[in-house]
């Protein structure tokens, strides 16, 4: 799945587009063998943002239940739980935590039959670049995933089919 990731000048968040596989059903539909996303991300440096979405239709419970889901999050739940994070220092945390939004589709219309409605919780491995996400939307399947491993190809940093970290 190729992504495309722009740093904004907002601190804390960043945007890009997702191209993915549609299913098999929706392929029926749709002239297109791919969907093609606009997204814009939240970085949770507990600062601008917490591990509280607060929108979104994302409760705490909702937010806690999903965070669990990443290994990595275990060392600072109990943090989260009293404050959605706000006492924490993540600066030099080997993951960044993130949410995902997508705005809209780029290549189809509205009336494709797919949603957008909900958002990933996404968490990024600083030491081997692997990218995870869980969806939510309360009107979907709970915890879709997503996940993206790195290549690294002789560069330096992280880079995925479209884009680079470093």
């Amino acid at each position: 799945m190729p992504v495309r990731v722009a740093e904004s000048s907002a601190p804390s968040q960043l945007s890009g587009s997702n191209c993915g596989q549609t299913s098999p059903s929706a392929c029926s539909l749709l002239s297109v063998g791919q969907v093609v996303t606009f997204w814009e991300g939240e970085i949770v440096d507990t600062k601008n943002y917490t591990f509280f979405t607060g929108k979104w239709e994302a409760t705490p419970e909702d937010d806690i239940r999903h965070w669990t889901k990443f290994p990595s999050f275990s060392a600072l739940q109990s943090h989260v739980e009293v404050d959605g994070g706000k006492s924490l220092d993540l600066s030099n945390y080997q993951y960044i935590f993130m949410r995902w939004k997508e705005q809209y589709f780029v290549n189809v219309g509205t009336d494709c039959g797919l949603t957008i409605a909900g958002f990933y919780y996404v968490c990024f491995s600083c030491s081997d670049g692997s990218i995870n996400g869980f969806y939510y939307d309360p009107n979907s399947s709970p915890f879709q995933k997503l996940e993206l491993k790195s290549t690294n190809e002789g560069r330096q940093g992280f880079s995925f089919s479209s884009y680079e970290l470093r």
